[in-house]
């Protein structure tokens, strides 16, 4: 097994924990859930559901980046939303940034997610080449 890589990039929030934005290793990047945290004021954006998830798939556009991924190298995503009756509204949101790419999913209702955010959402992906 080769070394595990760290990623980070100033575009994307700084992680607010003791873990990195992502890691790598052989070949696969597993990204950090990332919240609608603005990386310019490091606060949580208003705008309700559709600002916050709009925030978060720009976060995880700029961490795969840092690997040199994009959304279409991505294999397997977890969503945790606090109200499940913005399904709709995620899979809109979620399916503009994926385009035609469809990977695996799982979407799970949670109490609470870190600084009140509505949305949180981790990725894995292939890194090319």
């Amino acid at each position: 097994m080769s070394p595990v890589k760290k990623h980070h990039t100033d575009s994307a929030p700084a992680a607010i924990g003791p873990y990195s934005q992502a890691v790598s290793v052989d070949g696969w990047l597993y990204t950090s859930g990332q919240i609608a945290i603005d990386p310019a004021t490091g606060e949580i954006v208003g705008g309700g559901f559709e600002a916050q998830a709009k925030q978060v798939l720009a976060n995880l556009r700029a961490v795969l980046a840092s690997a040199g991924c994009s959304f279409h190298d991505v294999v397997k995503a977890t969503i945790y939303v606090a109200d499940l009756g913005e399904f709709a509204l995620l899979n809109r949101l979620y399916g503009e940034a994926m385009g035609d790419h469809r990977p695996a999913r799982s979407t799970v209702q949670a109490a609470a997610l870190p600084k009140g955010a509505l949305v949180e959402i981790d990725l894995v992906a292939r890194i090319p080449g």
